[in-house]
């Protein structure tokens, strides 16, 4: 499932999610070949479209900026 587009890399290196659907903090997120990212830690902004803040796993999360990431 989509989860959204990450829209930038945040002052403390986490990235920010335009999310197209509802999340829970904790879950894991994954990118498109089902490799796992990291996990949420913060969900914020409008019900209808919020912005979810991802605590990445790699030490190279900036390649992920303009691409979808997705939940299992």
């Amino acid at each position: 499932r989509r989860l959204g587009k990450v829209l930038h890399l945040s002052s403390n290196k986490n990235l920010i999610l335009k999310a197209k659907r509802t999340a829970k903090p904790s879950q894991n997120v994954f990118d498109k070949q089902a490799y796992k990212i990291g996990k949420i830690i913060d969900v914020f902004g409008p019900v209808k479209t919020p912005y979810i803040s991802i605590k990445p796993l790699t030490p190279n999360a900036k390649k992920y900026v303009g691409k979808a990431l997705y939940l299992k």
